[in-house]
C-alpha cells in the first residue's frame, strides 16, 4: 500500500470514529443530501450504534449472493444486502455469527432474517425488515459490489453509513466528510439545549418562534432557529 492509500486509509478511519459519536438525526440535519435508507429496517437490538464502509450484495431471492458478500467482507465493514423479496430469509443465526466473527461493523437486510432469538444475543449491529422461519435457496451467481436501489435510496460499494435506532444514513466519503463537523456542531448545540431545557428553562427561551410566526404569517421569508 503507497503513501497515498495509507493516508486515505488512515483518514477514512478517523471519519468513520467520527460518524460513530453522532447521531443520524445529527449527520441527516447537515447534509440534507445525504441518503436515508428506507424506514423500514429496523435493529433487532435497539440501542447499539455502528458506522463503517458498505459492502453491497444483491441477492435476487438467492443465499448465494448473502454468502459471498460475507466471505468478501472485512472488519469494520458494512454488509448490506438486498435480498429482492420479503416472503423469506436471507440471513439466520449462523451467517450472522460468522459476521460477528469476522469484526464487520454492522449487518444490514433490506429483506427478512430469521433465528431472531439467537440474533437478538449477538453484539454486532443487524437491521432488517422483519423475519421469516423459511430462507431462500443457494443457487444464484452472486452480485457483491454492485450499486443497490433500495426502494429508491441508493448505495454505492464503499459508500459509508452510519446507523442508530432513528435509522440509518449513507452517502460517499466525500459527502459525509463535507457534513461531520456541521452535524458536530448540531449534537453539540442540541445536548446542550436539552439539559438546559430539562433543567428548567423554556425552549421558547432558544427560539425565534414568535418572529418566525410573525414572518410567515406576513408572507415573508424566515427560517426557524435555536441558539
Amino acid at each position: 500500500m503507497g503513501d497515498r492509500d495509507s493516508y486515505r486509509v488512515v483518514m477514512e478511519r478517523t471519519l468513520i470514529d467520527r460518524l460513530s459519536a453522532v447521531s443520524s438525526t445529527s449527520i441527516a440535519d447537515a447534509g440534507p443530501s445525504l441518503v436515508v435508507l428506507p424506514t423500514s429496517l429496523r435493529p433487532v437490538v435497539p440501542g447499539r450504534k455502528f458506522a463503517g464502509r458498505a459492502v453491497t450484495v444483491r441477492a435476487e431471492r438467492d443465499l448465494m449472493g448473502a454468502i459471498a458478500g460475507l466471505a468478501a467482507a472485512e472488519p469494520g465493514d458494512v454488509l448490506v444486502i438486498d435480498a429482492g423479496g420479503d416472503d423469506r430469509a436471507v440471513a439466520g443465526e449462523l451467517f450472522s455469527t460468522e459476521a460477528q466473527r469476522r469484526g464487520l461493523a454492522a449487518f444490514v437486510v433490506f429483506g427478512r432474517c430469521r433465528d431472531s432469538a439467537i440474533l437478538a444475543t449477538l453484539d454486532l449491529p443487524i437491521y432488517c425488515t422483519g423475519f421469516a422461519p423459511n430462507a431462500y435457496a443457494a443457487q444464484a451467481v452472486p452480485q457483491i459490489a454492485v450499486p443497490l436501489d433500495l426502494a429508491g435510496a441508493r448505495v454505492e460499494p464503499g459508500d459509508l453509513l452510519m446507523g442508530d435506532d432513528d435509522g440509518i444514513v449513507c452517502g460517499s466519503a466525500e459527502a459525509m466528510a463535507a457534513a461531520i463537523d456541521k452535524a458536530e456542531e448540531i449534537q453539540s448545540r442540541e445536548e446542550g439545549l436539552q439539559r438546559a431545557i430539562a433543567g428548567g428553562q423554556s425552549i421558547f427561551e432558544h427560539m425565534n418562534w414568535d418572529e418566525h410566526l410573525a414572518s410567515r404569517t406576513a408572507g415573508r421569508p424566515s427560517s426557524l432557529s435555536l441558539a
